[in-house]
């Protein structure tokens, strides 16, 4: 077996389960609401279902690992569109991947030598895929702490030089789970002087990237970032993204890698020989996702309907506010993060996810100690009854 393996931690829903086994069954004659998971609920639109039927024949022939040109092309001018880019080279600077998952993994066995003694810096709290993949590619994590300070963003410049100088690659995450929070063109501009200086790569994590909260201030992408300071070869940056989120297809598992031309042939190299192929079925279904932005509006209206709904009764019962981007919430917790989701659900039934299963201590702390995600994915009127259920919790709780 890969001794590599016995590094790896129990993931966050595994521990939440055991967690929430401790509670024992919800209230008789209430249902469940589970919020604790980012799985987008709403309809998958019809337009990718019916490109999905109309597209089976494609299932008679082994599917190529560069991925369909059409789709290529139709991300490329996606990107061009939604950042104010040039359009990317769709030959040599996007990949389709199996979703953002599989590629955020993947990505790290291409470029980390597993013999360096290299670091893989990432924030913390995190998707907890950055730090697997650290790990079995052989590399040791290193956690930048993420706190309210900084609007629960990173201060990269805190980080010392001795480890910037053994770092292989930074992931991060913008907009930011659990926090929504996004990175600005200063926080990039520091990354890149970073990166340079360095040499390490940037694998920017923007699977929540068409979920925000204002139409008419889309959030700051590393693509953008980087043409916006002149970088326009995108030199040791790869971003990636996923209609999981945007288009309501989290079983669909499609995405994309953009970024450094280089980078993009190694990891196809990596990917030729991992057989990450993607069908002509989800292809053509993809390019139908990625060649319409009516849905995804009508996506994020559904989410700001949900935070207008549910913020007015959590706010005087919990520390939260509104995040940028994302469906989160990240609510501060009278007391322990553990206990306050396991009484939750033993008086309740309502599922959050204790913060500290996100996070790990460093520095002496653990940044998601003392906080619950909330994900506003369930319909409307179960966000309402949950953020109610959860507000007298807490008022009945103090009294």
């Amino acid at each position: 077996m890969n001794p590599r393996l016995r590094a790896l931690h129990p993931y966050p829903f595994a521990k939440l389960r055991e967690l929430l086994a401790q509670a024992g069954s919800p209230p008789a004659g209430r249902d469940a609401i589970n919020l604790s998971i980012g799985e987008p609920r709403h309809a998958t639109p019809s337009l990718i279902t019916d490109a999905l039927k109309n597209a089976t024949a494609g299932l008679a022939a082994y599917p190529p690992t560069k991925g369909d040109a059409a789709l290529r092309l139709t991300i490329a001018s996606w990107l061009a569109k939604r950042y104010g880019i040039p359009q990317p080279d769709s030959d040599t600077q996007v990949l389709p991947v199996l979703g953002s998952r599989e590629a955020l993994f993947a990505f790290a066995q291409t470029v980390i030598d597993p013999g360096a003694g290299a670091l893989v810096v990432c924030p913390n709290p995190f998707y907890q895929i950055y730090e697997g993949a650290a790990l079995l590619a052989g590399a040791t994590p290193y956690y930048v702490n993420a706190d309210a300070a900084h609007g629960f963003g990173c201060d990269w410049a805190s980080v010392p030089a001795d480890v910037w100088r053994n770092t292989a690659l930074l992931y991060v995450c913008s907009p930011g789970n659990p926090a929504g929070n996004v990175m600005s063109l200063d926080d990039w501009r520091t990354l890149f002087t970073l990166s340079d200086e360095f040499g390490f790569v940037i694998a920017s994590d923007e699977c929540y990237s068409e979920i925000y909260l204002d139409e008419e201030c889309a959030p700051l992408g590393g693509l953008e970032a980087a043409s916006k300071l002149g970088r326009t070869n995108y030199r040791n940056l790869v971003c990636f993204s996923s209609l999981s989120k945007r288009s309501n297809v989290p079983g669909l598992r499609s995405g994309f890698v953009a970024g450094d031309a280089q980078l993009i042939e190694a990891f196809l190299l990596y990917r030729t020989y991992h057989g990450s192929a993607m069908s002509a079925v989800v292809s053509a279904a993809s390019v139908a996702a990625w060649g319409d932005e009516d849905h995804v509006v009508e996506n994020r209206r559904l989410y700001r309907a949900k935070f207008d709904a549910v913020l007015p009764l959590l706010s005087p019962a919990l520390d939260v506010t509104r995040p940028d981007a994302s469906f989160y919430l990240w609510a501060a917790t009278p007391g322990s993060d553990t206990e306050f989701v396991r009484q939750l659900y033993a008086a309740t039934g309502v599922t959050a996810l204790p913060g500290s299963f996100l996070g790990r201590e460093a520095q002496g702390v653990n940044p998601g100690v003392g906080r619950v995600r909330i994900a506003l994915v369930a319909p409307l009127a179960q966000c309402v009854e949950a953020a109610e259920r959860i507000a007298f919790f807490v008022h009945q709780n103090r009294a």
